[in-house]
């Protein structure tokens, strides 16, 4: 197994390069208990914007639908407010925030996740340490980070707006880079990259004329 050290400093040569493989997304291994079709339409959509490859993911993951519940994941399985999902294109990254604990559970080993601990600035990785704030742990930050920079698109409500956000320590860019060294992950720029924190677009008022 690489050391810690060896794993920090391939990265940090993997980015001075700019290395980068073709995105290949993938929709993942999954089944729903309960949700609307519709519902789960909105899910299969969420997957489907990321340029992720959910497939990594090594089992089949049950996505629990029912309205009122918090949205969170454990082991192998999702649970996702039906009313969140009824917002459509809102709830699509939320999705993928939740997807992406699988990720963590199935592909990250305790030495990627201090690597990812230190670089997305946790304080702890997952709840190990009681009564922190949700972005102080860096499994959720891992998840937010995860869910943006393969769907780095202003409709994502993981979108960071400055670096101190949940998903907004590492850049799309770097954080693809490390998830194709360290699991394999797609590293292109998804079709739908925009510029990380740009600024929502504005129109501008049109004033009323005064009467003369």
């Amino acid at each position: 197994m690489r050391s810690l050290r060896h794993l920090a400093l391939t990265f940090t040569v993997l980015v001075a390069l700019g290395t980068a493989a073709p995105a290949l997304a993938g929709g993942g291994d999954y089944t729903f208990a309960g949700g609307t079709p519709t519902q789960q339409g909105q899910v299969k959509a969420a997957l489907s914007a990321s340029s992720f490859n959910w497939s990594l993911v090594p089992t089949q993951i049950v996505i629990h639908i029912a309205p009122g519940i918090p949205s969170e994941a454990t082991v192998g399985n999702i649970w996702l407010d039906s009313n969140l999902l009824s917002t459509g294109m809102f709830s699509w990254g939320v999705v993928q925030h939740e997807y992406a604990h699988q990720v963590d559970f199935f592909l990250l080993d305790d030495e990627k996740r201090q690597v990812l601990n230190t670089a997305l600035g946790g304080s702890d990785w997952c709840y190990s340490v009681p009564g922190l704030a949700h972005a102080q742990y860096g499994c959720e930050r891992f998840a937010s980070t995860l869910a943006w920079a393969y769907w780095p698109n202003a409709a994502n409500s993981m979108r960071p707006s400055s670096a101190k956000d949940e998903s907004g320590a590492m850049g799309p860019v770097k954080f693809r880079q490390l998830m194709g060294l360290m699991i394999g992950a797609p590293t292109a720029a998804p079709p739908t990259a925009i510029t990380a924190y740009a600024p929502k677009v504005v129109k501008p008022v049109k004033r009323a004329k005064p009467k003369k």
